[in-house]
């Protein structure tokens, strides 16, 4: 006798957080990554103890629109639905490209990514050095929270019960100058799941460094970021000289701390974040896009 699984599917925003105010839910928006996450073996129904709360149908959550210099991003836009948008950045689309064959595409949405906080998550990195902040929504108002803030560790999110994540806001992403880059190595490129992502940004006014931001994914728990090691290359002028990159890798060697997994060996991972750290700051970053 199988067991009942209680679902609901509100056609409204409103109607979902006053369901969640009353009850705990697992939320599904693509459940790419919860079906996963809940599987038994094979020809087993997943085991979800929860009700589940269908969200990925709510066009409250599936807008992408500018305010100012910044992107608004509805949680709930598929990554298929974001390659289409003129609004997201390239880098953003070039790593969602890396992310998953297209019938995952189809599916996973960007809030799905953020909130199962896999350290492994793809578009994380790039998030972090936009500098990305989510909107949570529940009965009791919004609050913005960074994601930094927000991702607490693996599979650990700062989300109440009650709450959802309606939009991705990225501060300043349609100003000029930026250059970003996103680089990921992993076994196959479509398929696996990352075994080091790497994000750069970097802004300069003429060869000086204005802004520099880093993060890697998969050689921590969180993704790791250092806005400390960042300020030792403000206002040092493009190329860099190698006793600065020197000095960053070396920062950086000492707060990297990947696991052993199936996928890689920790030494293989640092390896390659420091590698993908060096090439980027060797850069000469004469060709300037967001």
């Amino acid at each position: 006798m199988a067991e009942k699984i209680t679902a609901y599917r509100f056609d409204r925003l409103d109607q979902t957080l006053s369901q969640l105010n009353i009850e705990n839910c697992a939320i599904i928006a693509g459940g790419t990554d919860v079906m996963v996450m809940y599987k038994s073996r094979r020809g087993v129904p997943p085991k979800i103890t929860k009700p589940i709360i269908f969200i990925d149908h709510l066009s409250e959550l599936k807008q992408v629109y500018q305010n100012g210099q910044d992107v608004h991003i509805g949680a709930c836009c598929t990554y298929s639905e974001l390659l289409d948008d003129p609004l997201i950045p390239i880098p953003l689309k070039k790593a969602i490209k890396t992310i998953a064959a297209p019938a995952i595409r189809n599916r996973g949405t960007l809030g799905g990514n953020i909130c199962n906080a896999s350290p492994a998550g793809d578009t994380l990195p790039l998030l972090y050095v936009y500098n990305a902040k989510l909107l949570l929504r529940s009965l009791n108002g919004d609050r913005i929270v960074a994601i930094s803030d927000f991702i607490q560790g693996v599979r650990r999110v700062q989300r109440e019960p009650n709450e959802i994540l309606t939009e991705i806001i990225l501060p300043s992403v349609l100003e000029e100058g930026a250059h970003v880059v996103f680089e990921k190595v992993g076994n196959r490129n479509a398929d696996a799941i990352a075994k080091v992502g790497f994000a750069g940004y970097i802004r300069t006014n003429g060869a000086v460094i204005e802004d520099v931001r880093f993060a890697f994914g998969a050689v921590g728990s969180t993704m790791v970021r250092s806005i400390d090691i960042e300020k030792k290359l403000l206002g040092k002028t493009i190329p860099l000289a190698d006793a600065d990159i020197m000095q960053v890798v070396a920062a950086f060697d000492k707060i990297i701390k990947p696991i052993d997994d199936q996928r890689s060996t920790a030494i293989y991972r640092k390896t390659v974040a420091l590698n993908l750290l060096r090439y980027f700051l060797s850069l000469k970053h004469q060709h300037q896009h967001n």
